[in-house]
């Protein structure tokens, strides 16, 4: 059997892991769930600035910023808390489901 095959054929046992199925369901779940909850920030702050301009045009403080630039930035670092979520769910939970697969696929 030629090597395409040999790798055809593993790909097609891999795919048939409860392992590999688990995983491809939960990133997937995740990831969606992440991409969902950062376009309701994203277009929610887009609606403010679209819909009611006065509300972040409020002046924060005695000087010149007005209120949408800390909702920006808490947008901003909204971003980066979904990241970390990402990174740690998927350097604990992924990778042990993707060294569970590959285990199962050597033997």
């Amino acid at each position: 059997m030629s090597e395409a095959g040999q790798d055809q054929e593993a790909s097609a046992r891999i795919r048939q892991l409860p392992a590999y199925q688990t995983l491809v369901a939960r990133r997937t779940r995740f990831g969606w769930t992440l991409t969902a909850i950062m376009l309701v920030v994203y277009f929610g702050y887009i609606g403010l600035i679209a819909f009611d301009k006065a509300f972040l045009a409020q002046p924060v403080g005695p000087g010149v910023m007005s209120l949408g630039i800390p909702v920006g930035l808490g947008i901003i670092l909204i971003t980066i808390a979904l990241t970390a979520v990402y990174v740690v769910r998927a350097n604990t939970e992924f990778d042990r489901l993707t060294r569970e697969i590959v285990e199962s696929a050597r033997s």
